[in-house]
């Protein structure tokens, strides 16, 4: 099983190269070029993408404008402390990216993310204490992860 995104921007074949040369476990498999005419690309350019984003498989299609990434799908990529949750997001959300709420970012591409910290999930646990509800709350009103931020909510501060 993988994950199969169309790219209505035609932007496959560059957002795979980007995840391989920033996202730990990613890699470009193949690229097939579109025959002619097919979708809005042009005969020769990059139709079929196959590639993976840190160990998911993953199939890009540019076909034109017909469809558009949108929330509705992200990746989610755990991350570990502060210094990562800045280093993903700030790569992703740069060049026209756009960050948002509660730990989520789109990319240049059009691609949503979830920058996650490890921390986030070990604090909030299964919701049921009220520390673990104090740090949903917590991170209910952030856009990028503040992880000094969840530890004060769980500790009550």
């Amino acid at each position: 099983m993988r994950t199969h995104l169309w790219f209505g921007n035609n932007q496959a074949a560059e957002a795979a190269q980007f995840y391989a040369e920033n996202i730990p476990g990613s890699e470009v498999r193949r690229v097939v070029p579109a025959p002619g005419g097919v979708g809005g690309v042009e005969e020769g350019e990059p139709f079929v993408v196959e590639f993976v984003v840190a160990g998911h498989e993953v199939t890009g299609l540019n076909a034109g404008p017909d469809f558009t990434l949108d929330e509705a799908f992200s990746f989610y990529l755990l991350v570990d402390g502060q210094d990562e949750v800045d280093h993903y997001w700030d790569l992703l959300t740069a060049d026209g990216g756009q960050p948002a709420p509660c730990g989520w970012c789109k990319d240049k591409f059009g691609v949503s993310w979830q920058v996650i910290p490890r921390q986030l999930e070990e604090l909030s646990g299964d919701y049921s204490t009220a520390a673990n509800r104090r740090v949903m709350e917590a991170m209910l009103q952030m856009g990028k992860i503040d992880v000094a931020a969840l530890q004060a909510a769980y500790d009550g501060s």
